[in-house]
This record gives C-alpha cells, sequence and structure tokens, in this order.
C-alpha cells in the first residue's frame, strides 16, 4: 500500500468539507494554525496530518475526526440501529498508522460517546483536553497507559480504570513495548 492508499480518503474528505464551508486554504490555515502549503499537501494525499493537526483540523471545519473516516455513518438521517456490530463500527485510523478508534455507538448525535482505541507505543501523548466541561470514564483493556490529569501521574494496567473530569486532561500515552487498548465513555462527545 502506498502513502496515498494510506491516507485515503482523508485529503479528499477535507477538501470536501473545507468547499462546503467555502473556506479557502488559507482561511483553513488562520483558523487551524497550520500553513496554507502544509493542508494542500494533506488534501492532495502528499503529507501525513499528525493526530494534533487532524483535530485541529476537525475542530475548524466543525466535524468529529470521524467524519473524515471512509466509514463515516454519524451524519446519516436515516433511523438508527441501536445494535452496533463488530464488523460496522465506525473506524478511523489516525495518520500516520499508530492510533485507531472504533465507535461503539451508532453515531455521534447522542451524549455519550464510547469508542474502543488501540494506541502504539510509538504514538505519543493521544489526549486532547476538551473546550467544554466533560466526564470521561477510561478503563484499559490491554497494554500500559500513562494518564496525567492536572499535574499527577498515573500508570494504568489492564483492568485498571480512572474517571476523567475533561479540563484536567494532559496526556495519555501507551507506554512500554506493547500497543495499549482502552475503552472510553465520555459525555458530551468530545470526538
Amino acid at each position: 500500500m502506498d502513502r496515498a492508499e494510506a491516507l485515503d480518503p482523508f485529503g479528499e474528505r477535507i477538501r470536501e468539507r473545507r468547499k462546503e464551508l467555502g473556506l479557502s486554504l488559507e482561511e483553513l490555515a488562520a483558523r487551524t494554525g497550520l500553513t496554507a502549503s502544509f493542508l494542500s499537501l494533506i488534501e492532495r494525499n502528499i503529507n501525513n496530518p499528525s493526530l494534533d493537526s487532524l483535530y485541529r483540523i476537525a475542530e475548524a471545519l466543525e466535524v468529529p475526526p470521524f467524519h473524515f473516516s471512509a466509514e463515516d455513518r454519524t451524519t446519516s438521517a436515516l433511523p438508527v440501529n441501536p445494535v452496533v456490530r463488530r464488523d460496522e463500527r465506525i473506524q478511523i485510523t489516525f495518520p500516520p498508522g499508530d492510533v485507531t478508534s472504533e465507535l461503539l455507538v451508532p453515531n455521534l448525535r447522542s451524549e455519550l460517546e464510547v469508542f474502543i482505541s488501540r494506541v502504539q507505543p510509538t504514538a505519543g501523548n493521544v489526549a486532547r483536553t476538551p473546550k467544554t466541561a466533560s466526564e470521561e470514564c477510561l478503563y484499559v483493556m490491554e497494554g500500559t497507559l500513562r494518564v496525567v490529569l492536572d499535574e499527577q501521574e498515573y500508570v494504568l494496567e489492564a483492568g485498571d480504570s480512572i474517571y476523567i473530569h475533561g479540563f484536567a486532561l494532559r496526556e495519555i500515552c501507551a507506554i512500554g513495548d506493547t500497543e495499549a487498548v482502552f475503552l472510553s465513555a465520555i459525555t458530551p462527545p468530545i470526538f
């Protein structure tokens, strides 16, 4: 698989949403703090957006990061089936591929967001401090996570959980040599 295939459909979906909002690359750059040339490379699937860049782009384009997934079904007008089958979950792999999240609820229009994330140790800090007050419960299924709330660091092993007031969140990071897998329930949705 070449680099463009690995990124698809990120660039195309970003360009489509930018044009829906009537934004130029320069206007999107101003909203994200990224350069227009970097955004152009992302839109043409030449460059990988970091997880932080992808969050900034999604926020500027007023959509959740899941919007850029090929399997985005979060805005469908069809009635929602409350059952989410294992092989039908909305999934997004964040470039360059060391973080994958699967939505466990049918869409992002509810007051509760639940997802499973798989994080490689190479991903670094995957936390995103929310812009609005939120509550989260994170349960570690496999591996080891470091979670930093304000100035306090917690190391969580498989079977451990942690309750998070959103504004306190500073870091979530897989540590050790293996992938960390965790389930997260957040209200209101911030992803």
